[in-house]
């Protein structure tokens, strides 16, 4: 577990929501940033808006960043900034490496496969086989990437303080959980 600083200031926290696709980490990141009054980022976005700027589709963006590591380094150097100025929740597959020592809490974020692709299914508006095959090949299209970008395997849980599988709650009994793991650290934290 990485050194923890003093909270002296809990709206200075940050706090990273990881998790592969369909997850649910954007939903939860939003959430609690907004009942604790933090700010969101989401990596996620920050690659969708990227792609929109290019006028690329996602699997077409990840694919361009298979060969160009500077569409990654764009995402990392917004993700560091947003760690450093705190008093954020940063959601992201790699949100709680890239923010190094800056990250106070990391959380990961499960669910089952198929959970997972028919809340992307749902989501997107995307036929169900559809977004199990594009999911699976970005997945690992991912994965590749990261160990050779980072020599990170997203699959180690070993980084994360809390680790929690959404596809066994509804969203409200998660919240609960999460928001009751988040403000136990604080409290721990300011009276270090």
């Amino acid at each position: 577990m990485p050194n923890r600083r003093k909270l002296a200031d809990p709206k200075s926290i940050v706090i990273t929501i990881g998790g592969l696709h369909g997850t649910g980490k954007t939903t939860y990141a939003r959430a609690l940033a907004q009942d604790l009054g933090l700010r969101h980022i989401s990596a996620g976005q920050l690659f969708r808006d990227i792609a929109k700027e290019k006028n690329l589709s996602l699997e077409e963006l990840n694919d361009l960043a298979c060969s160009d590591p500077k569409i990654d380094q764009l995402i990392d150097q917004r993700t560091r900034e947003e760690a450093e100025k705190g008093g954020t929740i940063i959601d992201g597959q790699l949100a709680s490496a890239i923010a190094g020592d800056k990250a106070d809490l990391r959380i990961l974020i499960t669910a089952p496969e198929r959970v997972r692709m028919e809340r992307i299914s749902r989501r997107d508006a995307i036929p169900f086989e559809e977004v199990v095959k594009k999911t699976t090949e970005r997945e690992r299209s991912e994965r590749e990437r990261y160990r050779r970008y980072y020599r990170l395997d997203v699959s180690d849980s070993s980084i994360y303080d809390i680790v929690v599988d959404t596809g066994m709650r509804t969203i409200e009994e998660t919240m609960k959980i999460l928001k009751s793991a988040i403000e136990d650290y604080i409290e721990k934290q300011s009276q270090r």
